[in-house]
């Protein structure tokens, strides 16, 4: 069963809920509406702490079952690690998550949350509930619900603050990033007999709703353009072929748009030099970058952002069959380039070539920022806490990098220079 999630915001002031959240910073007392709840309980905040072992770092708990003077049934105090008033944005959404954790874990029903402290910020507690909602996201629409399960069919929390107007209008600007992001993650969990070619595109033109303007490159389209590289990809399964053309136009000038592109394998087989069985299950995710870039649109559009966007994705199938391309086949990409088929694998940059010279010859954009899981060694290179950042513009990719830090997406940065450029040709 999928759980709902309720958030909300109410001004400091304490009404019956189920479980009561305070956070304590590392080495500091409580304060504020936490200390008034804590005084309650009767119990020494001291006293408690020491023999538990809770300083207030990060992933801390103190649970407290049928606090005395509270109207709950438990009371958590959870650490915040340092509130120095320049906590990075990230460490907000990071509290978010850790209590999503717990709160799951006790099969939480109604949660009310104390943040009215001054680094309590609009921009900090939408942190915090952007945090919360991409930890309690769970793909579970086909999983059957066993008699067992006693998780409630709705959470709420409500989050205490200082200014519930402010909160709310922060909330709902960050929440339209982590709802772009849920849709990718969606479109990237589910099944590769659900999600195909055809079904992923008819997702992406969804977003007309928002004032997307979505074009759709079927076959023949592909072909008169010249895109052969994707077409030799595709050429091998029965789903056809989808360039997916994503329009945001929110500037109030004519200025030229930043464009995305993404690969959309839905499914990677590896073609003729097919890849080993085991994981192979996990190829559905090679679409990946084209789900990221999906919900990057439906994100700006929510946001109204003001900016001219383009999100390009090509979307394909890579299969081995009786039509599929062969190692030794030398097919010519849209740019005119001719490419040597040397491992059918290595099928994404094909897709990739067609889609990165469609953006550029169609739209001149300003810069263009490619998104792919393209090659499992960048993961041996970095493992899981970095992606890798391929870049030709200084500028761009220092900006990029900035972002990743003050978001918790990280990037590394890797080289690229004369000495590579026989190994990339």
């Amino acid at each position: 069963m999928t759980q709902s999630l309720v958030l909300r915001t109410a001004p400091p002031g304490l009404s019956p809920a189920g479980i009561v959240v305070l956070y304590a910073a590392e080495g500091a007392p409580l304060r504020g509406e936490a200390e008034t709840i804590w005084r309650a309980t009767g119990l020494d905040f001291a006293r408690v702490t020491t023999a538990a072992g809770f300083t207030g770092k990060p992933g801390q708990i103190i649970d407290i079952a049928a606090p005395s003077g509270v109207a709950a049934n438990r009371l958590f105090v959870l650490g915040a690690g340092k509130m120095d008033g320049d906590t990075a944005p990230a460490a907000w959404t990071d509290r978010g998550g850790s209590l999503a954790a717990k709160l799951i874990a006790a099969n939480a029903e109604s949660v009310a949350v104390m943040l009215d402290g001054p680094d309590a910020t609009p921009a900090a507690v939408a942190e915090l509930a952007a945090g919360l909602k991409l930890r309690h996201y769970r793909f579970d629409k086909y999983k059957t619900r066993k008699p067992a399960d006693k998780t409630p069919e709705t959470l709420t929390v409500t989050l205490m603050v200082a200014d519930p107007a402010a909160a709310d209008a922060a909330i709902a600007s960050r929440m339209a990033a982590a709802d772009g992001t849920l849709l990718a993650r969606e479109l990237t969990n589910e099944p590769p007999n659900v999600l195909g070619t055809e079904e992923f595109a008819a997702k992406a033109a969804e977003l007309s709703k928002l004032g997307v303007e979505v074009e759709l490159l079927g076959e023949p389209e592909l072909r008169a353009l010249g895109m052969n590289a994707m077409l030799a990809v595709s050429q091998g399964s029965a789903r056809p072929p989808r360039l997916v053309i994503m329009r945001w136009t929110g500037a109030l000038s004519d200025a030229a748009p930043v464009a995305f592109v993404g690969k959309g394998v839905v499914f990677d087989t590896g073609g003729i030099s097919i890849k080993p069985a085991a994981n192979m299950e996990d190829m559905k995710g090679d679409m990946g970058g084209a789900a990221a870039v999906t919900g990057l649109m439906q994100a700006l559009a929510t946001r109204k952002a003001k900016v001219n966007a383009i999100g390009v994705i090509g979307l394909v199938e890579n299969m081995p069959s009786g039509t599929a391309m062969r190692p030794g086949d030398i097919v010519r990409a849209a740019s005119g380039t001719t490419i040597e088929i040397v491992n059918t694998d290595a099928e994404g940059r094909l897709v990739l070539a067609d889609a990165l010279w469609y953006v550029q010859e169609k739209h001149k954009p300003r810069a263009v920022i490619d998104l792919a899981t393209l090659t499992g060694a960048i993961g041996v290179a970095l493992g899981s806490d970095h992606a890798g950042l391929f870049s030709n513009n200084d500028e761009l990719a220092t900006r990029l990098v900035a972002a990743g830090l003050a978001t918790g997406e990280k990037l590394w940065r890797m080289p690229m220079g004369p000495a590579y450029e026989k190994l990339i040709e």
